[in-house]
């Protein structure tokens, strides 16, 4: 792994805070001009530190704004199963986030849905439709207290 200095890391604070900033506005803020902070920028890109650059979008604007993470066991432990039940979960467009997992469960979903009604019909009519689910349990967020996808640096 390479060594990162406190411009690189400066400069990926200030990225995973806000990506919408320009090279010039970067470079204002590191003190360097905008031609090394586009090499170092390139760098981190290149190199994996930045996966990608994306819009954080409000699900409540949406009417998506009922959260629900949903724990899956599965009925067996074997890599088809395994396999075909993260295949079936990439096509489901109400799941944002899924984690496999170690413990009492074997995946975690993050799902937005309108409302729990919304939730119950997904539950039936696409989670019900797996075959490699051996049982789920449900958790219905509250209030979010912190969303926050930065790195401790």
């Amino acid at each position: 792994m390479e060594e990162l200095d406190k411009t690189d890391l400066l400069l990926l604070k200030i990225l995973a805070d806000n990506s919408n900033h320009t090279i010039k506005e970067l470079a204002k803020r590191v003190n360097l001009s905008p031609t090394p902070v586009l090499q170092r920028v390139r760098r981190l890109e290149n190199n994996g530190y930045i996966k990608k650059y994306i819009a954080l979008l409000n699900p409540e604007k949406f009417s998506q704004g009922f959260i629900v993470f949903c724990n899956i066991k599965l009925k067996r432990h074997d890599r088809q199963v395994g396999h075909r039940l993260v295949t079936e979960i990439l096509k489901i467009d109400e799941v944002v986030e899924c984690y496999n997992v170690s413990g009492d469960y074997d995946f975690i979903l993050k799902v937005f849905a309108k409302d729990m009604k919304h939730y119950q019909e997904f539950v039936f009519n696409k989670l019900g439709t797996l075959e490699s689910i051996g049982s789920t349990h449900s958790t219905f967020v509250m209030a979010e207290i912190k969303n926050s996808h930065n790195i401790n640096l």
